[in-house]
């Protein structure tokens, strides 16, 4: 049964036709999959699905995704992150974790209290430990990663912390949709962390975002704020992270409104 695969013209160009012909005849699609952006499954006899081909220095890595969670695109990434992903990949074909950073990320909004004045912020907190790709060791690695990429260690919530330069947030009709991280060598923004759904945010915190243009980010491992359900205990969470030295930082141009 002929598969419901997008394959856009960059992924073809890199592929081959011929490849790319057998992927929409069905001869080498999985039916099922586990999607390379919202980790849930897919079903490409079912839904609309998206050929998405990770490239690396010397590998390539053909993953799938549902298309209302990425389209169909080629999206170049270092060969470590690449070797990381083919070793835990599932036997059905899809990349388990590409990189540190697209492990599974609970993102909760909110508004943050700084010198007086209020700043939309989002915290994240992943759902277990990250590790470096390739890595056996069993600890984590999260913030020591995000600080590579040039977040800074908040030891308290006194004030603003610098913008990172290349990262933005993505807000398009009122709704959340994605924290972007420069592409690799230059290349076009991708998705550091991407909404399976777009998640809605309050007034207050759009018109927050809209009037600062930049949102606040900030990270902390695994256990350290939880799902706070009030913005004072979510402040809480965060002034108590960022004394026991387990939150980073960094400001965001808002992108879209």
């Amino acid at each position: 049964m002929p598969r419901m695969l997008d394959v856009s013209d960059d992924v073809r160009a890199e592929i081959g036709d011929e490849e790319a012909d057998r992927l929409l005849a069905g001869e080498n699609a999985p039916g099922s999959y586990d999607c390379t952006s919202c980790r849930t499954p897919g079903d490409s006899e079912q839904e609309r699905t998206s050929t998405v081909l990770f490239i690396g220095d010397e590998t390539a890595v053909l993953a799938f995704a549902h298309a209302t969670c990425l389209p169909s695109q080629v999206v170049q990434v270092t060969e470590e992150q690449l070797q990381g992903a083919v070793r835990s990949i599932h036997p059905d074909g899809a990349p388990a974790d590409l990189a540190p950073e697209q492990a599974v990320l609970g993102v909760t909004s909110g508004l943050v209290l700084i010198n007086g004045e209020l700043h939309p912020a989002l915290v994240v907190e992943p759902t277990g430990p990250i590790v470096r790709p390739g890595s056996t060791d069993i600890g984590d690695d999260f913030l020591p990663l995000l600080i590579e990429q040039g977040f800074m260690p908040a030891t308290e919530l006194s004030s603003v912390p610098p913008v990172l330069y290349g990262w933005s947030v993505l807000l398009a009709a009122g709704q959340l949709h994605a924290v972007l991280q420069p592409g690799s060598g230059g290349g076009s923004p991708v998705a550091w962390w991407q909404a399976h759904q777009a998640l809605q945010v309050t007034d207050s915190w759009r018109a927050a975002a809209n009037k600062l243009q930049q949102v606040l980010l900030f990270a902390a491992p695994v256990g350290s704020i939880g799902r706070q359900p009030r913005e004072d205990l979510l402040r809480d969470a965060l002034d108590k992270a960022a004394a026991n030295g387990k939150l980073v930082a960094a400001a965001m141009p808002l992108a879209g409104t």
